[in-house]
């Protein structure tokens, strides 16, 4: 009891502070419980397919043929696959770490899972056209000609800049996940 208290005190001392709000300010709990239970619909409809896909994932995509794609040695095979992986992707970004730690214990690159991450934040197809319907295509592709060297350079950066002890780090807790 005591180790779920200790893993789970932030969850616990926000909800300890909203039920507080709901006292305080009483005038707002209805709105506040109606956003509570509309961002809680949001999760438990994102979630669960993330998870299946990345079951699906996991078993279906061996560890070899991940490496040959997106291991380290991939160049530009491996960091253009991971880029589209991440545009085509669905879901908010959230749903994109778990996507991550199992392209990393199936043996993807370290830019990879960073260039991954980047186009799921920055470049999703239907972002793109809606950008490009309503503040038109020069816009929606100027945006697309920055972001995308911008990823590049980015997780290059970061993987530069972080660690090699730490990469291995994360690569072991990755691999550690069931």
């Amino acid at each position: 009891m005591k180790f779920l208290v200790r893993r789970y005190r932030a969850v616990l001392a926000a909800a300890g502070l909203f039920v507080l709000f709901l006292f305080v300010l009483p005038g707002y709990q209805t709105k506040a419980i109606e956003i509570i239970g509309f961002q809680a619909k949001i999760i438990l409809l994102v979630i669960p397919p993330t998870f299946v896909l990345l079951g699906l994932l996991d078993v279906w995509v061996p560890r070899e043929q991940m490496i040959r794609f997106m291991g380290p040695g991939s160049g530009l095979k491996g960091g253009t696959l991971a880029f589209f992986l991440g545009s085509f992707a669905a879901g908010p970004l959230y749903a994109a770490f778990p996507v991550a730690a199992i392209l990393m214990k199936k043996g993807a690159g370290f830019t990879n899972i960073l260039i991954f991450i980047g186009a799921w934040s920055t470049t999703k197809i239907p972002m793109f056209l809606f950008e490009n319907a309503a503040l038109g295509s020069r816009f929606a592709f100027s945006r697309l000609a920055i972001d995308i060297p911008g990823i590049v350079l980015i997780a290059m950066a970061i993987k530069t800049l972080v660690p090699e002890t730490e990469i291995e780090r994360l690569y072991a807790k990755a691999e550690k996940m069931n």
